[in-house]
C-alpha cells in the first residue's frame, strides 16, 4: 500500500460509517424517534396552554378592548374589570426585587469565581443555589412571620420618624406591614439564587489568558475583574438579572400572603398593592360569572405573553455570551 492511499484513507470522511452504525440497529432509530417525540413534546404543550389560555380569556378582552389593561375599576359584580393597577404592582414589585437582588448576586458571583478560596467555593455555592429550592409557600410564612413584622416595626418607623421621609410619595401613608416593599423584598431574595448562578457561570466562561493579560498589563485584581472579566461576560448578566426578572413576575404564594391584595394604584411603598399572579391566585376559587373567570385568564394570558418574552431575551443573552466565548 503506498503512501498516497493511506494518506486518502486517513483524509476521506466517516460519513458513511457514520450513517452505517445509525442505521444498522433498529434500537438506535427507535431511541432516536423517542426523544425527538419528547423534544416536541414541550413546544406543543406551550402552544396547548397558551390556546387555552388566550381562548378564555377572550371574551373579556373583547369586550374591553385594550381599556382592559389601561383601567383601574375592578368590581366583578357590576361586571367591570380593569388590571392597570395589577399590572403596576407587578412591574414596581419586580423593580424592587431585583433593585435588591442584582448587587448582591452579582457581588456573591465575583466572590466566588473570582476571591473565594475552593474549601469555601463550593459550601457557600450550594447555600446560595438552595434558596431557589425553597417552596414559595415557606418563603411567604417567613415573610409573614419574620419580614412583614421587621419591615413595620424597624424598617418603615426607621424612614418615617428617624429620616423624616413620610412626606415624600414613595413612603406617604400609615405602614401597616404587608405592602409593596414586603413584596420587593421577598421577591429580590427569591431572584437571588437564579442571577447568581447564571453570573456565575458566564464569569467563570471567561478566558483565563484574558484575566492573566490584564495582570500582566500591570492591572489590579480589582482592575482586572472590571475592566477585562465584567466587559466580556456584560450581556450574560443582563440575561441573568432577566431571568430573575422572569422569576419575579410570575411568582405567586410568596407575594400574595405578603402584599397586601388590594385592588388600587399608590405611588407609596408602604401601602398594600396587587401583582398580576396574586389577583388570580386570590380571585379564580372565588369567580361565579363567566365573565369573571374571562377577565383573570386575559390576565394570565398577559403575564403568559410578558413572562415568555422575558425568558427568551435572557436565554438568547446567555447562549450569546456562552458562544462567544466558546468561539
Amino acid at each position: 500500500m503506498t503512501e498516497a492511499s493511506i494518506g486518502a484513507r486517513v483524509a476521506s470522511p466517516a460519513t458513511p460509517v457514520t450513517a452505517g452504525i445509525e442505521g444498522s440497529s433498529i434500537g438506535d432509530r427507535i431511541y432516536r424517534g423517542a426523544t425527538t417525540f419528547f423534544a416536541l413534546v414541550i413546544p406543543t404543550l406551550l402552544c396547548l396552554i397558551a390556546w387555552e389560555v388566550f381562548a378564555a380569556g377572550w371574551p373579556a378582552l373583547s369586550k374591553f378592548g385594550i381599556g382592559f389593561f389601561t383601567e383601574s375599576h375592578w368590581d366583578a359584580v357590576k361586571g367591570q374589570f380593569g388590571a392597570a393597577p395589577a399590572i403596576y404592582g407587578t412591574i414596581v414589585s419586580s423593580i424592587i426585587a431585583l433593585l435588591i437582588a442584582t448587587p448582591l448576586a452579582v457581588g456573591v458571583a465575583i466572590f466566588l469565581s473570582e476571591f473565594a478560596p475552593a474549601w469555601v467555593r463550593q459550601p457557600v455555592a450550594f447555600f446560595v443555589d438552595l434558596l431557589a429550592a425553597i417552596p414559595s409557600v415557606v418563603y411567604g410564612l417567613w415573610g409573614i412571620l419574620v419580614l412583614v413584622p421587621f419591615l413595620r416595626d424597624t424598617v418603615m418607623s426607621f424612614i418615617r420618624d428617624e429620616l423624616h421621609l413620610g412626606g415624600l410619595p414613595i413612603f406617604a401613608g400609615p405602614a401597616y406591614g404587608p405592602s409593596m416593599l414586603a413584596a420587593g423584598v421577598i421577591l429580590g431574595i427569591m431572584c437571588l439564587p437564579y442571577i447568581s448562578a447564571v453570573t456565575r457561570e458566564v464569569l467563570l466562561a471567561v478566558p483565563r489568558s484574558q484575566r492573566e493579560a490584564a495582570l500582566a498589563l500591570g492591572a489590579t485584581r480589582w482592575e482586572m475583574i472590571w475592566d477585562a472579566v465584567l466587559p466580556s461576560a456584560r450581556s450574560g448578566i443582563i440575561g441573568g438579572i432577566i431571568l430573575g426578572l422572569g422569576r419575579a413576575l410570575g411568582e405567586t404564594m410568596a407575594v400574595t400572603m405578603v402584599i397586601g391584595n388590594r385592588h388600587e394604584i399608590s405611588a407609596s411603598l408602604f401601602q398594600p398593592g396587587y401583582t398580576m399572579a396574586s389577583q388570580i391566585a386570590n380571585e379564580f376559587s372565588e369567580a361565579t360569572t363567566d365573565l369573571h373567570v374571562s377577565a383573570l385568564m386575559a390576565v394570565g394570558a398577559g403575564l403568559f405573553i410578558v413572562t415568555v418574552i422575558v425568558n427568551v431575551i435572557a436565554r438568547w443573552l446567555v447562549w450569546r455570551t456562552a458562544r462567544s466565548q466558546g468561539g
